[in-house]
């Protein structure tokens, strides 16, 4: 069992300093994909005129943008940080930026043709465009904070966290969740991709998870084992269905996720997907039919 963190105390609005180096600002925007909201974070020290990074402005939403600029107030922002470009994490960020002429850093859009489907609430950004392209390993350095790049690629093509060295953190957007496990939604989500960033951060051995949307990780490694541990086991569910005879995701769904909202079974059937692609292209599951042919590789 994976050991989920689903109460924490926070407030709409509301700038917490929850560790020495970091602030966090909720949005008023919960719902099943995004938990109680957007978590905006805010790193470095809290004193006049020192420097800060946000991380993960969050949606197109007036009251957090202007909750966002009252808790910067005073320090400069040198650096936005956007970990991936789904809606409910980027749209903000350009208008964020101008209001604090600080400079945004992520990774390129995704393919258009390869956005994430309608079954989700976290489509892509349209017009998000960062102004610096990070691709991994960069360096990004603040008044008494380091932060670095890690490309994490899975949940999203483009999805990049970044580690607090100081504080030993990493800010795991939407890879991790302590509240719930992470949709892997094709064509741009990748399970073969998402296993791979997974294993890199167990390898890391962070003493903090901080996810976009929910309670930090306080604990990262049992919960990191726990969660491989879940993929691995769904996978191997997978493998039974279609031995039993499954021929079709909307098969396997209710069998698979019984015990789940089922508001959420579109996004599980896009997970279903995702373990289907992995396990073809190693061999261990075949398709038939040109038309499925092309659904299993469409990421490919």
């Amino acid at each position: 069992m994976i050991p989920f963190v689903r109460d924490f105390d926070f407030a709409y609005g509301r700038c917490d300093r929850v560790s020495p180096l970091i602030q966090r600002v909720i949005c008023n925007n919960p719902g099943p994909f995004t938990f109680t909201g957007t978590g905006t974070y805010i790193v470095g020290r809290d004193a006049p005129g020192a420097s800060v990074a946000v991380l993960d402005p969050g949606p197109m939403d007036q009251d957090h943008l202007e909750a966002l600029l009252a808790a910067v107030e005073g320090r400069t922002v040198s650096h936005v940080l956007v970990t991936h470009t789904h809606r409910d994490h980027a749209p903000l960020a350009r208008s964020f930026a101008e209001r604090t002429d600080a400079p945004i850093l992520a990774m390129r859009p995704p393919r258009a043709d390869t956005h994430a489907s309608g079954a989700l609430d976290e489509e892509e950004d349209e017009a998000f465009a960062p102004d610096v392209v990070l691709m991994g390993g960069e360096r990004i350095d603040g008044d008494g904070w380091t932060m670095r790049a890690m490309a994490t690629p899975g949940h999203a093509s483009n999805h990049m966290a970044f580690v607090l060295e100081e504080e030993n953190a990493l800010f795991c957007g939407d890879h991790v969740m302590g509240w719930s496990t992470t949709v892997v939604a094709p064509p741009d989500g990748d399970m073969a991709d998402y296993m791979a960033s997974l294993d890199a951060v167990i390898d890391g051995r962070f003493e903090t998870l901080w996810p976009t949307h929910g309670a930090p990780v306080n604990d990262p490694a049992p919960f990191l084992a726990a969660y491989r541990d879940h993929r691995l086991a769904r996978e191997a569910q997978v493998l039974a269905r279609l031995a039993a005879g499954d021929r079709t995701i909307a098969e396997m769904v209710p069998n698979l996720y019984a015990t789940v909202d089922p508001r959420l079974w579109p996004a599980a059937g896009l997970s279903v997907w995702a373990h289907l692609i992995k396990l073809v292209r190693e061999g261990r599951a075949t398709v038939e039919g040109e038309a499925m042919l092309n659904a299993v590789y469409a990421s490919g």
